[in-house]
């Protein structure tokens, strides 16, 4: 009877260790290497675009020091007819600069309120340097979907979403 009650007791030891054992953090799903799978720009009336077109290239990288990359590029690019490009067009670094998007720095998930925060240090949009943007998101079936409300179109209300594929 005693080593019945000692089992007992240590079952209900381990199933309650068990229980309060907290649920793993979305950091860790989110971590090593995603593919994109789509950007697209809806503006304040309603009309969407998509600035990278309709299949974009790019790729999002979150380590566990929290470190992150984020890299975006039109798929369909024109070769710099120079060859050199420190001897663009001024069409030519136009199409560059808009065909293309990237910065990394530090990043934090919040699991309570489904939010990114992206502390970007270095970005190829200058005015996103040194700045924190906070971007809800959406995890499921390996994608993740973020909004960027704070976009690169100068102020506009044009509110971005973002997926990517986990690799």
């Amino acid at each position: 009877m005693k080593n019945s009650i000692a089992i007992l007791f240590l079952l209900l030891v381990v199933n309650s260790a068990i229980a309060q054992k907290p649920k793993q953090s979305m950091k860790t799903e989110f971590l090593g290497s995603w593919a994109l799978v789509s950007v697209e720009n809806t503006d304040s009336n309603g009309t969407k675009t998509f600035p990278y077109g309709t299949n974009p290239r790019g790729t999002l990288f979150f380590d566990e020091k929290g470190n992150y990359a984020v890299q975006i590029y039109k798929n369909e690019r024109a070769k710099i007819v120079s060859g050199d490009k420190n001897k663009c067009t001024p069409e030519e670094n136009a199409a560059i600069v808009q065909g293309s998007n990237s910065h990394f720095g530090k990043y934090e998930i919040n699991d309570i309120d489904k939010t990114i925060i992206f502390k970007i240090e270095t970005a190829s949009f200058p005015n996103w340097e040194q700045t924190e943007q906070k971007r809800s998101y959406t995890y499921i079936n390996n994608l993740l979907e973020y909004v960027v409300v704070n976009t690169t179109q100068g102020g506009k209300s044009v509110t971005a979403k973002v997926v990517w594929k986990k690799l």
